[in-house]
């Protein structure tokens, strides 16, 4: 039986194979916890916490959703998280915690948020480095005075390359903030 369309030599031929793929793993993060996490979606991370998923399941890397969701800056899904018995310190398989995460990228009111729930900001990453050393290097100095006010130890760790935080900051105030610790 004739098809009534017009034959055209770009659609004519059968696609061998799909221009998308998807793994499964992929699949799964879009429909668990870390991506309603990291798109800061409030509701719909209480909702899977509603239907029994743990705040402490880890993805397919090894992140929990507090990794993802502190990383983006979502204070109030890393609260919800919390409040629902999502570790304050989990370890990604890099040694990276939330507090590493949201020091990194500037997020002071994470940050504290994490610090008030017992976050231990002496964890260090594969590389030796603290949160401190992380918000050091991004120039992140409310987020270093934070972390100093809760951990005054922070200034004298030193990473795996034998750095300081504050040989990480750049030239200027900060810089100055974090030798005075020392």
């Amino acid at each position: 039986m004739a098809s009534d369309r017009p034959q055209c030599s770009c659609c004519s031929n059968p696609v061998t194979s799909p221009s998308v793929y998807q793994t499964l793993s992929e699949m799964d993060f879009e429909r668990g916890i870390w991506s309603a996490a990291m798109d800061g979606d409030l509701e719909r991370v209480k909702s899977l916490i509603q239907k029994g998923t743990d705040p402490n399941l880890r993805d397919s890397a090894g992140y929990t959703a507090l990794h993802y969701a502190s990383r983006s800056g979502h204070r109030t899904v890393c609260k919800c998280l919390l409040e629902n018995g999502a570790c304050a310190s989990p370890q990604t398989p890099g040694g990276a915690t939330p507090l590493h995460r949201s020091a990194y990228c500037g997020h002071l009111d994470v940050v504290r948020l994490l610090l008030q729930h017992r976050s231990d900001p002496m964890l260090c990453d594969d590389d030796g480095s603290s949160p401190l050393h992380k918000a050091a290097e991004r120039g992140h100095e409310e987020v270093c005075r934070l972390l100093l006010e809760n951990c005054a130890a922070l200034c004298s760790k030193v990473n795996n390359r034998l750095q300081l935080p504050f040989q990480l900051a750049p030239q200027g105030d900060l810089q100055e903030l974090l030798k005075a610790h020392r």
